[in-house]
């Protein structure tokens, strides 16, 4: 069964300091990635430390989605953040933090 993703009002700041192309390749992959098997671990998808931005990352290239997962009542996958990988740090909108 599908999950539906849905994506925090937050995350409309972060896509604005993305380019185009950068928001299109996170769209596109959060749908091929995410919408099926969301908490299956791979090499670009892993659980989070605690107390971080969200439970799970997904990386694509230099860009890191940040994610939750939600089973009950209904399948959800929640966008928490989107980010650009700097050097060791993490840019999310206009903040740096580090993962």
């Amino acid at each position: 069964m599908a999950y539906r993703i849905e994506y925090l009002p937050i995350v409309k700041l972060h896509f604005r300091t993305l380019t185009a192309r950068q928001r299109s390749i996170v769209l596109d992959s959060v749908d091929e990635q995410l919408t099926y098997e969301p908490i299956v671990i791979t090499r670009n998808r892993f659980l989070m430390r605690p107390d971080s931005i969200a439970a799970w990352e997904l990386r694509i290239g230099e860009l890191r989605v940040y994610y939750d997962i939600e089973e009950d009542p209904e399948q959800v996958v929640y966008i928490c953040a989107v980010g650009v990988k700097e050097g060791n740090l993490v840019r999310i909108g206009t903040e740096v933090v580090s993962p």
